[in-house]
């Protein structure tokens, strides 16, 4: 087996934990490269516009992979699904407090894209520790893991 196999498999069988925290960086590269991407298309549009894209791409990649992957949850009906999508979307809006916070917080003091985006990691690290938490026990909670 491939030194890559090896680790593809281990993380496949990692804690629920490790597989949330990995979701969470790619979640995170995703939301950033959302923004640098409107960024770059429409520079002129106010850096809200950048923040809101970015974390709807974010939310939305998070969800899936925490579905499928991180909780491995069964589906179960229709009404269950949008229950979980639901709590799993209140939860987000709580925790993207924290990181919209964090991110405007640094752009405000220091004004630079760098500081920006070293909120925006900061805050989406506590947003994320914080949603685990919350997904783990209200939105995830038939999941076999």
């Amino acid at each position: 087996m491939t030194r890559l196999s090896l680790s593809h498999r281990r993380l496949r069988d990692a804690h629920p934990v490790v597989r949330y925290a990995a979701a969470a960086a790619i979640c995170v590269a995703t939301n950033l490269a959302a923004q640098e991407a409107v960024m770059q298309t429409a520079p002129t549009a106010p850096l809200m516009v950048s923040i809101v894209i970015g974390t709807g791409v974010g939310f939305l990649v998070k969800h899936v992979i925490d579905k499928t992957w991180t909780f491995r949850e069964p589906y179960i009906t229709p009404a269950a699904e949008a229950r979980r999508i639901t709590l799993s979307g209140v939860f987000s809006v709580l925790t993207t407090i924290i990181f919209w916070g964090f991110e405007l917080g640094f752009y405000t003091i220091w004004g630079t894209d760098i500081a920006k985006y070293t909120g925006a990691v900061l805050g989406l690290t506590i947003g994320y520790v914080v949603k685990y938490m919350l997904d783990r026990r209200m939105v995830f909670r038939e999941a076999t893991v």
